[in-house]
């Protein structure tokens, strides 16, 4: 139980904090799809600061989201059966990340909305992202989930979140004593 519940613990602080998403290649969030390329139509017309401020405001929306992540990820913890922990220990190597997927991502995502919903409403262009994907979703240029972005914004968080656990469980099943408290320290 300490190493998967260190596993998310060290997850949430890599995540949750100023460019946790925004300066990590591997979970920074861009723009989907289609807009992405009409992003570069408005960067040529000088929106190019509007483009960016409402990149940069979509993953400080998951910056904050993401340390909400702990209790529940603790809790679950807490609630591991002896099945669950069998399964996990019998599984690969992100077993442990899919039985938090599976405890935690419903309830996260409800957490999670409203922080984001908070934070994108502060920029000028999250009103306009969502008329615009809404209608590219109705012409299928735009994957309907993608189609608002404070629910886009919140998938994308918790996809972030669920794959840095799995890189920190990977490197914690390799040195289950040593990994970690780098991070944690």
């Amino acid at each position: 139980r300490a190493n998967t519940e260190r596993g998310a613990t060290a997850a949430v602080s890599l995540l949750g904090r100023p460019d946790g998403f925004l300066k990590n290649p591997k979970v920074v969030i861009p723009l989907p799809g289609v807009l992405k390329d009409a992003a570069q139509i408005l960067k040529f017309s000088g929106q190019q600061k509007k483009v960016d401020e409402l990149v940069t405001a979509m993953n400080r929306a998951a910056e904050a989201a993401v340390p909400e992540a702990q209790a529940l990820l603790i809790e679950a913890v807490k609630s591991l059966s002896v099945a669950d922990a069998v399964k996990i220990v019998r599984g690969n190597d992100t077993a442990v990340t899919q039985y938090f997927s599976g405890k935690t991502r419903v309830p996260l995502g409800e957490k999670f909305l409203p922080i984001v919903t908070d934070a994108t409403e502060k920029v000028s262009l999250a009103d306009k992202y969502n008329a615009v994907a809404g209608k590219a979703s109705g012409l299928g240029l735009v994957k309907k989930e993608d189609a608002n972005i404070q629910q886009y914004v919140t998938r994308k968080a918790l996809d972030g979140l669920y794959w840095m656990i799995g890189e920190e469980e990977k490197k914690i099943r390799r040195d289950p004593v040593g990994t970690g408290s780098d991070i944690l320290s």
